[in-house]
């Protein structure tokens, strides 16, 4: 190669040079607008956002993220922040105890597809939470006084019943067994009311009584036990199969029972005397189901629709709570009651109940 074809290739490497490093500052200069950009957003979001490296180590955190956490040094582990997150009832949402309040968040995790980053989603929902329960207390209280003229009869009823046959016992003529009877229905009527007012007083309040952890298959069997000799004087072949494990739940036991208790009962009538009743508890991957089975007349799809209305009941000696209370404290759980039945083929409720992240 000659000096003149030596100096085109020079001036053509300075030229490469010169296009290279000025497609390089180009992108530089992208990259920093894109970075300037991305962190005018992170700041200006109001949900908290934490990326975190592929050994879960925050890396960087915005400025909601902050005031909800605070302070976090770089490569701070984020198993040891999210140690302070309280579980709930619901899953998906945590407690963080903090010097001015607890705060309710919603949390979720994302990883990159390339896997080398995570990023950590934090929404402070104390007020929507907070909100979202006085709606739906105003939503029992609102159907309790759409129901007050209907109660009202509910309660005059048994309630003069029970005055009448009172009022009878003053008959210097009757005898023991006439006074005995006339009793015996008395109490049966302030029975009722008690009954109905209890009822009436647990619909009010909804889901408001403690929480704590037990062991599903225990509560079944408490309520089977409790439930059996009723089954046997109606003749009715019950069973109870919990098919769990050591499935433990964190909620309020006495409210859950007394919701499967109620759907046992009204399976009881339905199925009449010898019938067959099954109460079953299966554990799916993300929940827990209870299910009661009857061998009743079935229900036809328009009542089906009325099944869960305050007061609303056909049975005469029902108070149409029953199944609103069952349904209102799987809500509280964040769960529900669903219904399957066709006339002539009995009735089977699912209380499904979501199962929380042990960690």
């Amino acid at each position: 190669m000659d000096a003149a074809q030596l100096a085109e290739a020079f001036t053509l490497f300075a030229r490469a040079s010169e296009e290279l490093s000025s497609a390089y500052n180009a992108l530089q200069g992208q990259v920093s607008q894109l970075t300037e950009r991305l962190n005018v957003l992170m700041g200006a979001l109001p949900a908290g956002v934490v990326v975190c490296n592929r050994e879960g180590r925050v890396m960087q955190m915005n400025r909601a993220a902050t005031s909800m956490l605070g302070t976090v040094d770089t490569l701070t582990p984020w198993s040891g922040i999210s140690a302070r997150f309280l579980p709930t009832e619901t899953p998906g949402e945590v407690i963080l105890r903090g010097e001015g309040g607890d705060r309710r968040l919603s949390l979720s995790e994302a990883s990159l597809e390339s896997g080398d980053e995570s990023i950590v989603l934090l929404h402070d929902i104390t007020e929507t939470h907070r909100m979202r329960e006085q709606a739906e207390r105003h939503e029992r209280l609102a159907a309790m006084g759409e129901m007050v003229a209907g109660l009202a009869h509910q309660l005059r009823t048994p309630l003069s019943a029970a005055m009448l046959y009172t009022a009878n016992l003053r008959q210097a003529e009757l005898s023991l067994l006439d006074r005995d009877r006339l009793a015996d229905r008395a109490i049966e009527r302030l029975r009722y009311l008690e009954r109905l007012i209890r009822d009436m007083l647990l619909f009010a309040r909804g889901d408001s009584l403690g929480r704590q952890r037990f062991e599903v298959c225990e509560l079944i069997r408490e309520v089977a036990h409790t439930l059996e000799p009723l089954a046997r004087s109606r003749s009715i072949d019950f069973r109870a199969e919990c098919d769990c494990g050591d499935l433990t739940l964190h909620g309020d036991r006495k409210a859950l029972g007394g919701a499967v208790t109620n759907l046992l009962d009204n399976a009881f009538n339905a199925s009449g005397e010898r019938g067959c009743v099954l109460v079953s508890v299966t554990r799916h991957d993300d929940r827990v189901e209870f299910r009661v089975a009857d061998s009743g007349p079935g229900i036809e799809p328009a009542l089906q629709q009325r099944l869960f209305e305050p007061f609303y009941t056909t049975r005469a000696e029902g108070t149409g709570l029953g199944l609103a209370i069952a349904r209102g404290v799987a809500r509280g759980h964040g769960g529900d009651i669903a219904v399957a039945s066709r006339p002539g083929e009995g009735a089977v409720f699912t209380l499904s109940l979501p199962l929380q992240d042990e960690s």
